[in-house]
């Protein structure tokens, strides 16, 4: 789990030192709400991770409240309120002790008519994909979601800066934050393909991954213009920061990899078509540091497109379907510049998805089944779930995750060590 570090706790404070500028506000606690939650995934396939049977077994309590400025005040004319998420966790078999998480901690307001501002820890996305992100570059934790933990976790919270601006053209949100990288296989909860090793790793893995130093230079920019068209939404990206997964090579022989600087620019158009949802994304992922493609160790400039649809085919039974295209840019000098041992990737990736969901016993029962299949790749990805929810406190989980593919190297190829069922039992208060 997450520990709160320097600049978390700076954030922390400014906060604070917001929500206690004016004292008599402050003239009764807010409600405290949450869950306690026990999640179990016993392994169904071999690896040389930490534990042999299970890769999730944990317990959780998550406590989360907002409170709203009220009186003769700053904050309370500026209709401030202050949210807070935070989750504590008994890990004995990985971490082996308990933990806080603190998901959110942050600072909302709206100074004028126009603007609305949120500043501290806080969950970003956008873009329009379904567990596909194009030009979401928001931070992801793809341990919580390969071991089978609440979709919710998929989602890293941020320190950041967000304002938002209404005027009458288009809406636009803009978004400044310190780096934080994706939470990826490490080899002690899940396996993964080393290429140090030359294969499929677990505890024995000991590679070094270099994140950039917390500085202003390093801060990260996201921007997202939109605007609805009738009934459709267009929007357009930008991101400049780094690239959250450490795809490339910083000293081969020291075993480090590294975050590469990364531009995002992109658009995409979302709304109805067919009697369904349609949607467009479009993303052109430009590699700083090795524009012209041809240093082998450091992750080309990709181009992505994703479509995507989903229907309503009524009686609580819905569709979706998604096509992902990926194509490193500069291949040719890629290749030319590769080393006789060095792993060759393709120039092209297809992948496609496909989700169905179908309620039962008045809504109370959710069947879902989400596959992802690359036919470049030969490889995938199956998520069946079956949630019940017993009463209004009271809800149980159970699912699978079963990756599988021909090769060690692919995405989901160098995870099917990591199959596993899970349950999770649920709590809310």
């Amino acid at each position: 789990m997450g520990k709160v570090n320097l600049d978390t706790k700076l954030i922390i404070s400014a906060v604070a030192m917001a929500v206690t500028a004016s004292q008599p506000i402050f003239a009764a606690m807010p409600d405290m709400h949450g869950f306690a939650e026990f999640d179990y995934g016993a392994k169904v396939s071999d690896d040389n991770t930490k534990r042999d049977d299970f890769n999730l077994f944990e317990q959780r309590l998550q406590l989360k409240t907002n409170y709203f400025f009220e009186g003769e005040n700053y904050l309370a004319e500026k209709r401030a309120s202050v949210h807070f998420k935070g989750d504590f966790t008994v890990d004995e078999y990985f971490s082996g002790k308990t933990d806080f998480e603190l998901r959110e901690f942050n600072l909302s307001l709206t100074p004028y008519n126009n603007l609305d501002v949120k500043l501290g820890r806080q969950v970003l996305t956008w873009g329009t994909g379904d567990y596909l992100f194009v030009n979401d570059l928001f931070p992801k934790d793809y341990v919580s979601f390969f071991s089978g933990r609440d979709d919710e976790y998929l989602k890293k919270p941020s320190d950041a800066l967000k304002m938002s601006f209404f005027p009458s053209l288009a809406n636009v949100d803009f978004v400044i934050s310190r780096f934080e990288s994706n939470t990826i296989a490490e080899g002690d909860r899940l396996s993964f393909f080393d290429s140090f090793q030359g294969g499929i790793a677990g505890t024995n893995s000991d590679r070094d991954l270099l994140e950039p130093p917390s500085r202003a230079s390093n801060l990260e920019y996201a921007l997202r213009i939109y605007q609805s068209l009738e009934s459709h939404e267009l929007a357009f990206y930008y991101f400049r920061g780094f690239d959250k997964n450490p795809n490339s090579y910083k000293d081969e022989t020291a075993r480090q990899l590294f975050y590469p600087r990364l531009d995002v620019y992109g658009g995409s158009l979302r709304g109805p078509v067919m009697n369904g949802i349609g949607n467009v994304e479009f993303g052109y992922d430009n590699s700083r540091e090795d524009s012209e493609g041809n240093n082998r160790l450091i992750e080309n400039s990709k181009v992505k497109i994703l479509s995507g649809y989903e229907k309503d085919l009524g009686n609580d039974f819905k569709v979706g379907l998604q096509y992902l295209y990926e194509q490193k840019l500069d291949y040719d000098d890629y290749k030319v510049n590769l080393l006789p041992a060095d792993f060759v990737f393709d120039e092209l990736r297809h992948l496609l998805t496909q989700r169905i969901t179908k309620l039962f016993k008045n809504q109370t029962v959710n069947v879902s089944l989400f596959n992802f299949y690359s036919p470049s790749d030969k490889d995938g990805y199956v998520r069946p779930t079956v949630s019940y929810h017993i009463t209004d406190q009271w809800k149980s989980t159970l699912g699978a995750n079963l990756p599988w593919g021909e090769e060690d190297m692919t995405e989901f190829g160098q995870m099917k060590r990591n199959k596993n069922v899970y349950i999770r039992v649920r709590y809310s208060f």
